[in-house]
């Protein structure tokens, strides 16, 4: 595969350069080539089926991009976890992708009852092998090969793995590279945990171009002062985040151009990038460029991109996401697939080479959303949107999927979670705009009898509950209780009537 060639011959001719740095470790490139021979060459002799995955758990350590690259130089793909899903859901990821090999990086203990997966801490694997472990490129995963396997929310409780090929990977990083001011050497922001897939949009264009790649963990994040004080140190150069955590680190006034003298690129995607967000940005960093991007999961990260500058806020109100990238066909189709006018809203599906094969091991749900057109794969995204100027605006979800602070979740699974609680008949999830941009989501519930006095000791009892199944940005932050919850004449939950009265 290209981008594996391109980092082993970083690993000689950059062999002393620092590949990642995290808090606590920082490896270059040399360390991150001959640890990850060493993840393969065991895995390699791992009694593991053809093609199986391999999860690795962990949080920013170095570690699990080792065992990444390790993994898919033995011809595995890898499940990227973070140590903040809770346990049902990793028990659930597990069940899901069939993996027999778990490799925890987190220096914590880690055990699954019930389970037929083998876990194993990533020192035993290293401490025990050769230093000039080499492994033949022959094992290593190429073309249509799942390269990493990341899984997101599914609407019946269960999340859904998708698979990202090596030429899905392949032609987005192409993309980054040739059309991103991001080529040769620069220091890369990491802020996305790995099993977030924007993570990918600073981890493989860093590694592809010879960069560095600078994390920064939740701890640091949950200590706005520790964080600011290692921007200090950083001098990076590439900013890739969500719109949300810049708008976090834009209400400190010292997020300027003088705490971060070397920035020259923002790079957002995940959610609606605000007007406001922008201006900000142009005005505290005058030298730097900001890209706003879209795409799903299932499309390999981002799929288009359009410069954010002076002209194009003074042009609309609301920004776009721009155009597809070279190797992509972007289209908005109406009910029926036929292609709707400019200007008119229809449904976006993505065309190309950076669209995943599908769900792994869920091919209902795969013949839903996958399809082929004119020869390539394509997918069906349920966002709306629409072109002006050659450039695509989203306008939201056409179904129960949202984004919330970069996160893609399905209402319907938070719905679900919520109504196995004892205390809970019946829940409807609502997610409250402002702006254009869901700012949280509030529950509406019809509660079952129960002991509590206040109603906030419901609603924490519900929320410790909610916390030992969804990871913390999928619980809702209010809740509200009522005796019945309206109904459309077609005997469907009114949720419209429903968000008027939590807003009430």
């Amino acid at each position: 595969m290209k981008l594996l060639k391109i980092i082993k011959d970083f690993s000689y001719t950059h062999s002393e350069n620092t590949a990642f740095i995290s808090p606590e470790k920082e490896i270059t490139y040399k360390q991150l080539w001959s640890e990850s021979e060493k993840v393969a060459s065991f895995l390699i002799n791992e009694p593991l089926p053809n093609g199986s995955p391999v999860i690795v758990y962990g949080h920013m350590e170095p570690e699990m991009i080792i065992s990444f690259l390790g993994s898919v130089k033995s011809g595995h793909p890898y499940i990227p976890i973070d140590t903040s899903i809770p346990i049902e859901r990793i028990e659930k990821i597990i069940e899901s992708s069939s993996s027999k090999l778990f490799i925890n990086v987190s220096k914590q203990s880690f055990s699954l009852e019930n389970s037929f997966v083998k876990i194993i801490n990533f020192d035993e694997i290293v401490d025990n092998l050769s230093e000039n472990t080499e492994v033949s490129t022959e094992n290593w995963v190429k073309e249509d090969d799942n390269f990493y396997i990341i899984y997101t929310s599914g609407s019946t409780g269960n999340p859904k793995g998708v698979q990202i090929s090596a030429n899905n990977l392949q032609s987005f990083v192409d993309w980054m590279v040739k059309d991103f001011p991001i080529n040769g050497n620069l220091q890369f922001l990491n802020q996305a945990p790995f099993s977030f897939d924007l993570s990918v949009m600073d981890l493989y264009p860093a590694l592809a171009s010879g960069g560095h790649i600078f994390a920064i963990t939740k701890d640091m994040i949950a200590k706005p002062k520790y964080l600011f004080e290692a921007f200090k140190k950083s001098n990076i150069q590439i900013w890739t985040s969500t719109p949300s955590f810049v708008q976090m680190c834009l209400m400190d006034p010292s997020f300027t151009e003088e705490l971060l003298p070397e920035l020259t690129v923002f790079l957002f995607c995940g959610e609606i990038l605000p007007v406001s967000i922008s201006q900000q940005l142009l005005k505290r960093f005058p030298k730097a460029k900001v890209f706003n991007t879209y795409g799903p999961t299932e499309a390999t990260v981002a799929v288009t991109y359009v410069e954010i500058n002076t002209e194009v806020l003074q042009q609309y109100e609301s920004l776009p996401v721009g155009k597809s990238k070279e190797d992509t066909r972007i289209l908005l189709v109406d009910e029926n697939w036929n292609e709707v006018s400019e200007g008119e809203k229809g449904e976006i599906i993505i065309v190309g080479p950076s669209v995943s094969k599908g769900y792994l091991g869920q091919k209902d749900l795969t013949d839903k959303a996958f399809t082929s057109f004119e020869g390539q794969m394509a997918y069906k995204t349920g966002d709306a949107g629409y072109k002006e100027n050659d450039q695509l605006f989203y306008k939201g979800r056409m179904d129960f999927q949202i984004k919330l602070h970069g996160y893609r979740m399905e209402l319907e699974e938070i719905e679900h979670h919520i109504a196995q609680s004892q205390y809970v008949k019946m829940a409807v999830v609502v997610p409250i705009y402002q702006n254009d941009k869901i700012e949280y989501l509030t529950a509406a519930i019809i509660p079952s009898e129960h002991v509590f006095e206040k109603e906030y000791q419901l609603t924490g009892a519900i929320k410790k509950e909610l916390s030992e199944v969804l990871p913390a940005y999928m619980i809702p932050r209010k809740f509200s209780y009522y005796d019945d919850l309206p109904m459309t004449p077609n005997g469907k939950i009114d949720r419209k009537q429903i968000k008027e009265k939590v807003l009430v």
